[in-house]
């Protein structure tokens, strides 16, 4: 696919999923209206909309029939549990960051008492607008009653795999063990000890895994989930999600060390100044590289096995890997 034809694409169905996140926005109304402004302020800082994108390219290739209502509600649900972890993310607690994707974050506008409910709120809609497709499923008028059975049990498989990637199994259980596993872990005595060698590589895998793979294999097979696709293919979109997500985090240790701070947003080098655990520290910088391309023709040869059109859904893998900033 061309650059230009690319581009043109993304920005259109960034639009699409940006469109669909605003029409499940919780209303700002009511006694609690400041916590629901300080969601929405969360929700609307910008972002690429990976994760919603994600999630309807991956129903397409799958052969999700065109206008099946519940993908609309869990790709905002999807979007509002990432944009939850970010907030929390950002607390005095965690990272203790006051501005992201060049705004002040929300704790920082708010107070992180607030701060702390915005993502407590964020990650409790999600699930209330996901199960809401089932309300939505039940009203559908031109499906018989055994579309509408197969769909329910469709949208109740997803909510399964939704709420276990996205808890202390998925990325909840990755973020805490990235915690017990930083210098603020270790400090408040939280952590094990600093491990070496092979077991050093398991947690680093571990956290890469569960704190960032699972939201996107949480988009990715709920998409497949939803279109009604078999337990292999769904088996297979795991697969892919993972190698995707892996591959997301080792790139970027690698532009650590080898990007442009001009074009990263950011200094080159914080890794190894803070002594942080990363692929490239732990195997060397060319070792890194190879993973990452091992990983995403992986990834991209199990898209081919599906018949369906993917086309832009490899464009967008290989773009959001190989990025370089």
């Amino acid at each position: 696919m061309e650059t230009a034809v690319f581009e043109q694409e993304l920005k259109e169905r960034t639009a699409l999923a940006e469109q669909t996140l605003r029409a499940h926005l919780p209303a700002e109304e009511g006694l609690q209206r400041r916590l629901t402004e300080a969601m929405n302020y969360s929700l609307l800082a910008g972002g690429k909309r990976l994760r919603p994108m994600l999630m309807k390219e991956t129903y397409e290739m799958c052969g999700g029939e065109e206008g099946f209502c519940a993908l609309g509600y869990f790709m905002a649900a999807i979007e509002m549990i990432h944009t939850y972890s970010l907030v929390h993310d950002d607390l005095p607690a965690m990272d203790n960051d006051r501005y992201r994707r060049g705004r002040e974050t929300t704790w920082y506008v708010y107070g992180d008492a607030m701060g702390i409910l915005a993502g407590d709120g964020l990650l409790n809609y999600a699930f209330e607008t996901a199960a809401a497709a089932l309300t939505a499923c039940c009203r559908e008028t031109e499906a018989d009653q055994g579309q509408r059975m197969a769909h329910m049990e469709r949208i109740c498989e997803a909510l399964s795999v939704l709420s276990r990637k996205a808890g202390i199994y998925g990325m909840i259980g990755g973020q805490a063990v990235d915690i017990m596993d930083s210098g603020s872990g270790q400090a408040a005595g939280q952590g094990q000890g600093a491990p070496s060698g092979e077991e050093a590589m398991e947690r680093l895998l571990f956290i890469h895994e569960h704190k960032t793979a699972a939201l996107i294999q949480a988009a990715m097979m709920t998409g497949a989930i939803l279109a009604g696709a078999a337990l292999e293919e769904v088996e297979q979109i795991e697969k892919c999600a993972y190698n995707i997500g892996i591959a997301f985090q080792i790139q970027d240790d690698v532009l650590d060390v080898t990007g442009d701070s001009r074009e990263l947003g950011k200094p080159t080098g914080s890794d190894a100044e803070n002594e942080k655990r990363t692929y490239v520290a732990l195997r060397g910088l060319q070792q890194a590289k190879e993973e990452v391309e091992r990983l995403s023709r992986e990834a991209v040869d199990i898209l081919d096995r599906f018949e369906g059109e993917h086309g832009f859904l490899k464009e967008l893998i290989l773009a959001l890997i190989h990025r370089t900033r």
